[in-house]
């Protein structure tokens, strides 16, 4: 599974495989069920209550708001180095991925905006 994968799988639930980039349903599938008229949207997910709620399980100080290292901690996701430049590749960061500090703020932006993206209640002031 991709990062992002990860990253979506922990805060959407198991739902999110099909959300992930670079995977899609094949057609006809089963998990494919088609749109009928009328038929509610799925469910928006609020973020910022279950990363506060993953960040209280772990007991320690973690700034999920700011920091896609703190971020990944809380949520028990890989957060070295070489984890955020394979996200980074993952995401299409084309920037330096040598200069961790540049990189992580893009990362940020990006997740917050990917999780919107594929239905995530993400807080204003996390929006680009």
């Amino acid at each position: 599974m991709s990062i992002f994968g990860k990253i979506m799988g922990a805060i959407f639930g198991t739902k999110a495989d099909a959300a992930t980039p670079g995977t899609t349903a094949p057609a006809g599938s089963a998990g494919a069920a088609p749109a009928s008229p009328g038929a509610a949207a799925a469910p928006t997910v609020d973020v910022a209550p279950i990363l506060d709620k993953a960040v209280s399980a772990k007991g320690e100080k973690l700034d999920w708001r700011r920091s896609i290292v703190d971020l990944m901690k809380a949520l028990d996701i890989d957060s070295s180095l070489s984890a955020r430049k394979d996200l980074a590749k993952e995401l299409g960061y084309t920037g330096d991925t040598n200069d961790s500090a540049s990189m992580n703020i893009w990362l940020h932006k990006q997740v917050m905006a990917k999780l919107a993206a594929n239905g995530g209640k993400v807080p204003d002031d996390l929006k680009d």
